[in-house]
């Protein structure tokens, strides 16, 4: 088989195939007479069909699958043979002149780029650290008892404050007309928290059972109901009960009452620094990976395949209808999402993927099967039963190879922050806390 390997541009080549004619028309044959064994067709035994007629009915499909076949076979050998990484499928196309005998096609493809990595010393990456401190294990504590706090009705003679579940109804209008969700009967919400307008929560504060008050409210701009979005309405609300919150103490029965194996309040409070801890750990990794990711893309030159980054743009458009899908989205995988929206960042995908596997295979980074059951069993240890949690990553490969891939990625991480100019920040416990991812 004579191959010829022309670059055309960058990273697209072009190899010339040549199939002699005879190996096709034998193969066609072939798997004719193999296929006249086994098909029925009406007016014959099954097995007793005409070979021409057999020819007939099927001779194209099977000779375009012999064709593909064939000249996969011989893109694969070619490719093999000049030692190229090929980068998504071939365009292969039959030329019109052929030697005597033979069938010769073109098949244009991307080669995978030749990774160059920058001075990694010379790269200035900033690496944060935290701590979890007394308050941070404090503010959880207060968390907690806020989810299994009580409510117990308020004296008449007392106001509605801050902290304090309201029962009440209120109704809305317009420019003087009722609007949708405007009006409720026996409506419940915490006040101070968060849960109802600024205005709402206070026109209800300081107010007694049985008082009424009327107030305007302007809805934001953004607000999640389109239809009252930017406009200002006058409401009424009346005030039916008062219910003041009980927190549990801090104390060994709320130990006991959140599974702690050693149900003390220094029990407690330990576990609630070990679960914090942990996620510290995981913030941090996230955020420092982040940074060297961000170095490693800005100190490498390389060309992007094609191939690859509409590859990837199709992976995040499907992802992204089936999120809008998740969410009970009308037709999402029929929403239109141009590609130049996400095109960005999925060449930021297919360019850090490709220097991160070039760092990988030169310096070994691959994850070790110990690295990865130790991630699993701290990514377990979190959960009541851990080893449960353990059996169901093992138990499938799709989840396994997520946990390797976060591995290398920490591997790479490492790597590079010990060869990089790294500049430590410390943050606050909260800080972190308030950062995305």
């Amino acid at each position: 088989m004579a191959v010829t390997v022309e670059t055309l541009e960058k990273l697209e080549r072009k190899i010339t195939l040549s199939l002699p004619v005879e190996v096709i028309q034998n193969e066609v044959s072939k798997r004719l007479t193999k296929l006249a064994r086994t098909v029925k067709m009406d007016g014959f035994r099954p097995g007793k069909v005409p070979m021409n007629v057999v020819a007939q009915r099927y001779g194209y499909s099977v000779h375009y699958e012999v064709m593909n076949d064939k000249v996969g076979e011989a893109f694969s050998a070619a490719a093999n043979e000049a030692k190229l990484r090929v980068a998504g499928q071939p365009r292969i196309s039959e030329k019109e002149e052929s030697p005597e005998g033979q069938m010769s096609f073109d098949a244009v493809f991307e080669v995978f780029p030749e990774v160059k990595l920058g001075d990694l010393g010379a790269a200035e990456i900033e690496r944060l650290s935290s701590d979890v401190s007394d308050a941070a294990i404090d503010k959880t504590l207060d968390i907690l008892r806020k989810q299994r706090r009580t409510f117990a009705q308020k004296a008449a003679t007392e106001a509605a404050a801050d902290g304090d579940r309201v029962t009440v109804n209120f109704e809305g209008k317009i420019d003087g007309e009722p609007f949708q969700g405007g009006k409720a009967d026996d409506f419940q919400f915490l006040v101070g928290e968060g849960q109802m307008l600024k205005e709402f929560e206070d026109a209800v504060r300081g107010m007694k059972v049985g008082e009424s008050r009327t107030f305007p409210l302007s809805f934001p701009a953004d607000y999640h109901g389109k239809d009252v979005a930017g406009k200002q309405a006058d409401f009424m609300v009346t005030l039916n009960k008062i219910e003041a919150a009980h927190l549990p103490e801090v104390n060994e029965a709320l130990a006991k009452s959140l599974g702690i194996a050693d149900a003390t309040v220094e029990g407690l409070r330990s576990d609630i620094k070990k679960n914090l801890e942990r996620e510290v750990k995981f913030r941090l990794q996230a955020r420092n990976k982040a940074a060297v990711m961000d170095a490693l893309i800005a100190n490498a030159e390389l060309d992007l395949p094609n191939a690859s980054v509409q590859a990837e743009i199709g992976r995040m458009i499907e992802g992204a209808r089936n999120d809008l899908k998740s969410r009970g989205i009308k037709d999402a995988d029929k929403a239109p999402i141009p590609e130049e929206v996400v095109r960005p960042q999925a060449e930021r995908r297919v360019r850090l993927g490709l220097v991160v596997a070039e760092l990988v295979r030169a310096n070994e980074l691959q994850a070790k099967p110990e690295q990865i059951k130790a991630h699993v069993q701290e990514l377990a240890a979190s959960y009541e039963k851990p080893s449960e949690v353990e059996r169901w990553y093992y138990s499938d490969m799709n989840r396994l190879a997520e946990v390797e891939g976060v591995v290398i990625e920490n591997n790479v991480a490492e790597f590079v922050l010990a060869k990089a100019k790294v500049v430590d920040k410390a943050i606050t416990f909260d800080e972190l806390m308030a950062q995305q991812g």
